[in-house]
């Protein structure tokens, strides 16, 4: 029997092998994802200090950083002869001096889960402005409270500002646990005073832990001085927390365009970093504000094409027609493109010395667009503090206010709670170029100021006396896939055959133009039958027998444009078809869509169809063909 054994041959560590190791780490490193976090709270709650705690737990200070600060811990430390975690952050002099943030500071370290970003903020209330800056390109928000002191003012007023700002992941860090001897009681009390403030401002959900950022407890393992804490640590928590970009990735696709790359004569793509929402080749879409369409050819980066780009990823787009687009328009998905708009209800927050001056122009920086802005006097100023809405003619430094503003072109954009990077903007001073202002848009102004009703000396009478007919507005409503807009085209054909002045509004139709800004909520719904009903409105004073093809499935809405016109001017026509029969049709598939989830607030799917209780006419159309209901619908018009 053979015993030998064999040796195996000895693995010698080689330039070539540290190399390999070197770059697989790099790799690993590049991939990992990117948390920004801000800390904030009152003055002394210990913000600086579990910074400094973070970066020395995750061993991200050197040899010489460390000695360095030893020997500045003993000569201008606030914890006697130990270590000073607070002056890894503390850089400028004066906020050593007084042991205080005054400037935003920002750090950068890495665990093996994740990079982060961490903005220490300041807690005076007089660098209002600080703290914002630092809290706008935040994904989390780390509020920390003196277990000493509780809920303060400055609590209440940085937590308003996470939330008005638009962060979503809330941390409530009960700080310096260690000085109250880890007291269960008095934590529980904190976060529950806590809970009931946060819930009058909005906030629904938040993460509170017991930590010590000075004695390192709950940071980054379970501490055993407070068995009764179940939750993870912090640096656990800040690992695992999903990020705004991942959510950001289940919306519609916005690619505001940052520049048109034209390399050569061959090739023109257009540059950006992907708002929200993904894309991949053959995906048709629309250009805002011209509303052009055209689909993907191709993903271009610098590493090659992509199959598909999702939120947070720079690319460059390749379409397959040649239309125009250029720096500053938005790129969004055909089927659900962006609002466009001029008029907004904005909320500030004035960063300047120099108070807002109403009407005068400023710079609206918003994406990647930039155009002339007005703003109008404040609705209203809040008064962060106590959350009340005070008088205000103007803006002063950190004052935050509601104000309506006008841009000098339409613009595309979105709420800023849907989206920041279209909902969010900066005003600069045109004559400084200095930031004055950051903001938030609500949502768009549909109503003018100042607008009078012109009286006329040619009536609507008169006009249709000369077109020898009676104006009428007949309103198909019926669901997607009914036949309306088939009838309606039918009925326009015989009038105008009988010598008929006809003019037809079709649903699509008035969407590629007059209500390209409106999606297909509900409200974007109510307002697109406004708009018809007002067109409507004015082709009838023209003398016109005015033809609308639109589901409009809300009866309210209905009874709305009924009420604009004289009476018997508004004839209601459903073009009644069961849902099953609709779907079965599915001309454009948009029932096969919307079961898939792919088009949301689809009428008759997951938005509701509310059917006409007494229409001027009933269509049946499992009873009569399109031809013979026009032929019953010109009878009745004009019998």
């Amino acid at each position: 029997m053979n015993t030998s054994t064999t040796t195996p041959d000895p693995i010698y560590v080689t330039d070539e092998l540290i190399a390999k190791d070197i770059d697989a780490y790099l790799v690993r490193h590049q991939h990992k994802s990117l948390l920004r976090f801000i800390t904030c709270g009152s003055v002394d709650d210990g913000k600086s200090t579990l910074i400094g705690r973070l970066l020395y737990d995750s061993k991200m200070i050197f040899e010489d950083q460390l000695a360095a600060l030893e020997a500045d811990s003993k000569k201008v430390g606030t914890q006697g002869q130990e270590i000073d975690f607070a002056l890894l952050v503390d850089g400028l002099a004066a906020e050593r001096e007084q042991g205080i943030t005054i400037d935003v500071a920002y750090r950068f370290f890495s665990t093996e889960k994740r990079k982060f970003i961490v903005a220490d903020t300041p807690g005076h209330e007089q660098y209002t402005r600080n703290m914002v800056t630092g809290a706008s390109t935040a994904d989390l928000a780390i509020i920390l409270i003196d277990a000493r002191k509780g809920v303060l003012t400055q609590t209440r007023r940085h937590s308003y500002l996470a939330h008005l700002i638009g962060i979503r992941n809330l941390v409530l860090a009960v700080n310096k646990m260690d000085l109250i001897g880890y007291d269960r009681a008095k934590y529980e009390q904190i976060v529950e005073d806590y809970r009931s403030f946060a819930k009058s401002i909005g906030i629904t959900d938040f993460t509170p832990m017991p930590i010590s950022g000075f004695k390192g407890d709950n940071i980054t393992a379970n501490s055993p001085n407070m068995p009764w804490y179940t939750g993870a640590p912090l640096m656990a928590h800040l690992e695992t927390v999903e990020l705004d970009t991942t959510l950001d990735q289940a919306k519609p696709f916005r690619l505001p365009v940052q520049w048109v790359n034209r390399p050569n004569l061959d090739f023109r793509g257009f540059s950006g970093l992907i708002a929200s929402g993904s894309i991949k080749p053959g995906d048709a879409i629309r250009v805002l504000p011209s509303g052009k369409t055209s689909t993907v050819s191709r993903i271009a980066t610098f590493d090659g094409d992509l199959e598909q780009a999702v939120a947070g990823q720079s690319i460059t787009l390749c379409l397959a027609d040649e239309i125009d687009c250029s720096r500053g328009d938005v790129i969004t998905q055909a089927e659900q493109p962006t609002q466009v708009a001029d008029q907004f209800e904005s909320t500030l927050v004035w960063m300047s010395d120099e108070a807002l001056v109403p009407g005068r122009p400023y710079w609206l920086k918003i994406g990647t667009q930039t155009v002339t802005a007005r703003v109008q006097p404040p609705e209203y100023q809040i008064n962060v503090n106590t959350l009340e809405h005070l008088a205000a003619k103007t803006l002063e430094l950190n004052a935050i206010g509601v104000a309506k503003l006008t841009t000098e072109r339409a613009i595309p954009f979105e709420p800023y709670a849907d989206n920041h990077t279209l909902g969010g903007f900066i005003l600069i001073d045109k004559f400084s170029n200095a930031t004055v202002a950051a903001g938030m848009l609500n949502f768009s102004l549909r109503r003018a100021q100042n607008v009078h009703w012109q009286a006329l000396d040619v009536t609507r009478e008169s006009r249709a006396e000369l077109k020898q007919q009676k104006p009428a507005v007949l309103w198909f409503t019926g669901l997607s896939g009914s036949g309306k807009s088939t009838i309606a085209n039918l009925v326009e054909k015989k009038l105008a055959h009988l010598g008929k002045h006809t003019f037809l509004l079709d649903g699509d139709n008035i969407r590629h133009g007059l209500n390209k800004d409106l999606g297909f909520t509900q409200a974007d719904r109510i307002e697109n039958i406004r708009r018809i009903g007002e067109v409507a409105k004015l082709m009838t004073d023209a003398g016109l027998i005015v033809l609308t093809a639109f589901i409009s499935p809300f009866r309210a809405e209905r009874e709305l444009v009924r009420g604009m016109l004289p009476e018997g001017e508004f004839i209601e026509i459903h073009v009644d078809t069961p849902l099953a029969e609709a779907e079965k049709r599915d001309v454009k598939g948009l029932y096969k869509k919307a079961r898939t989830g792919q088009l949301p607030n689809f009428t008759g799917i997951d938005s509701p169809y509310e059917t006409p209780e007494s229409p001027e006419i009933h269509i049946d159309t499992t009873t009569v063909t399109a031809e013979q209901a026009a032929d019953l619908i010109v009878g009745r018009v004009l019998g």
